[in-house]
Formats: structure tokens, sequence, C-alpha cells
């Protein structure tokens, strides 16, 4: 298992800030992208990732965690542009993300998880609240009203064409990530990800070269 970070990522929609990199091991058999949608198997992106997940680039888990470490106080965070949460297949690896949450509280931390919203994976990323922001993805609206019940942020993919202010099923406000909607907005001048108390969900609509078929997972849930 490799993990990298870049200190300033050169992403025109992250903007300067310090993001991280997993190996792919780390994403769930659960996660339907996994055959197809996934922005971060296209572009220059993915080839990092390869690299990363084979070892041929990054770190260990300890000597990552030094590096989260050093990283300066109140610095904006994006954990893992690619890969997941640690731990390999569906389940977190609690003791690990708790060091690393740990590690990273002195940041602005935030980061997403495709693994399954189980009982022991929702415990560990309510521990690992404390300290930085998990949103717990969704596929679509639909998934996104069945983990709202958890009472953790959630973010979710949204049809190509989503407005800027959608709703769930059940009437859920999301409002659509703003650096996909103006180029004048990045991640590091929103932050919105990063706010775990918020009353909304946040939207990104299907991007990427595999772009039809996340649409189409966002869209009808297959």
């Amino acid at each position: 298992m490799r993990y990298h970070l870049t200190a300033i990522s050169s992403n025109k929609k992250t903007g300067p800030i310090p993001v991280s990199t997993t190996s792919a091991e780390t994403c769930p058999p659960a996660c339907p992208f996994n055959n197809g949608g996934c922005y971060a198997k296209s572009g220059p992106l993915a080839l990092h990732w390869k690299k990363v997940s084979e070892d041929q680039r990054g770190d260990n888990f300890d000597t990552f965690i030094d590096k989260v470490k050093k990283l300066p106080k109140n610095q904006l965070f994006r954990h893992n542009q690619a890969g997941d949460l640690f731990g390999t297949g569906n389940r977190i690896n609690a003791a690990q993300l708790q060091k690393f949450a740990i590690a990273a509280k002195r940041t602005n931390c935030f980061t997403y998880t495709h693994k399954p919203a189980t009982q022991a994976n929702v415990k560990a990323i309510r521990e690992a609240n404390q300290h930085i922001t998990i949103n717990l993805s969704a596929n679509n609206p639909a998934h996104a009203d069945e983990l709202l019940k958890h009472g953790l942020p959630v973010a979710t993919v949204l049809p190509t064409d989503a407005g800027k202010k959608e709703t769930t099923p059940n009437g859920k406000r999301i409002v659509t990530c703003p650096a996909t909607t103006s180029d004048k907005v990045t991640c590091s001048s929103c932050a919105l990800c990063a706010v775990k108390d918020r009353s909304f969900i946040i939207g990104f609509p299907a991007h990427g070269t595999s772009k039809k078929k996340a649409n189409l997972i966002a869209s009808t849930g297959e």
C-alpha cells in the first residue's frame, strides 16, 4: 500500500493546495464506478495513480503520516484525489484512519469515501470526523437520502445536466460544487467540502472521459 503527498497541486479545480493519492486497492468493490465512470481513471491523474498503486511512487504509511504532520497549521488539504480510506476492499482500517486523522487535525483536511456505510465503517468515520471532514459519497441523490441517516456530511454524483441547486427525492437541498460551474472557483477558494456541519449535500456532475457511465449511475442508479 502506497500513499503520495503532493505539497502543491497543479490541478486547476483544487487549486494550489496539498493533495494526496492512495493505492487503488483501497477502493471498495461496493463502489459502482469501479467498472466505469471513475473520473480518476483517466487523464494525467490516472497515470500518477497507476504509479502509486504499482509502488513506483509514494511512501509507506508511517512516512506518509510524518509528512502530513508537517503540513502548515490550518492548511486546506484534500486527502485522496484518487483512492479511498485506509483499508483494502470494503472495510476501513479504523486504527490507521484514526492515526491519520490525528496527524491531519492541525490542517483543514477533507476527503470522501465510497466505503459502504456499515456499522463499523460509520463508527470509524465518526471518530475521525472529530479531527477532519470525511464526506460519505453517494452514487446519486436517492442514495444520498439513504446516507444522510448516519448524521455525517454527504456528497453525491449528479447527472450531467444538473443545475446549481438540486434536491434529493426526499427534498434535501443539493448545492452543486462551485468549482464545476465557474472557472473562477477552486477548492482552495471554496472549501465547502471541509465543512462537516453544513445543512446541505454537495453535488458533483458526472465528469471525465467515462462520464456517460457515471451519468447513467447518477440518473438511474444502475
